[in-house]
């Protein structure tokens, strides 16, 4: 029976990883030739790897570092949870899934934003705290009183939360939104 050890070693442009095979009944280095069929010492052997395996290894490596898919902080999920609460609450009754049952030219996916203008969070704010067309405004000084929604006016706050919502499930294409149980 024999007992294998592996030591990873790169080099500028080249990487390999050495091998070292012992028997365990007579304690003797194992002596061989390596994948290549080139000679080594009795002590260890060479594999050099392939220059075409580096560039799949370093692909996988980017892709599962940290860096490339940062994490979530909690309070990033907070706000998207709040922000997805008062669209609800406030703007699901026209506009279920970014659509638009009044007006369906104005729906809040990222291309009807865009052609109307309203593609940037400042926009969405403006337009939701004053109003534009068909849709009534929500702020708190809503003027003309008759471009207002009737019922209760949103605080600033929940405009910005609103238009930050809106302007990232646009960015998204509105992906179905997880029922929070409120």
């Amino acid at each position: 029976m024999r007992a294998f050890s592996m030591s990873p070693t790169c080099l500028d442009q080249s990487c390999s990883i050495k091998f070292l095979a012992t028997q365990t009944k007579k304690r003797n280095v194992y002596e061989g030739d390596n994948l290549f069929g080139e000679k080594k010492n009795k002590y260890s052997y060479e594999v050099k790897l392939l220059k075409n395996l580096a560039p799949p290894l370093m692909t996988a490596l980017i892709a599962f570092s940290p860096i490339v898919n940062p994490p979530v902080s909690v309070g990033q999920t907070i706000e998207v949870q709040k922000g997805a609460a008062l669209f609800s609450k406030a703007c699901i009754g026209c506009h279920y899934a970014g659509g638009n049952i009044i007006q369906p030219g104005a729906t809040l996916f990222l291309k009807d934003l865009e052609r109307n203008g309203a593609d940037t969070e400042e926009e969405i704010y403006r337009i939701t705290y004053y109003g534009k067309g068909r849709m009534p405004g929500f702020g708190q000084n809503c003027t003309p009183r008759g471009q207002c929604t009737f019922g209760p006016r949103l605080q600033d706050d929940e405009i910005k939360l609103l238009a930050e919502f809106v302007k990232s499930q646009a960015d998204q294409g509105w992906p179905k939104l997880e029922n929070s149980g409120d």
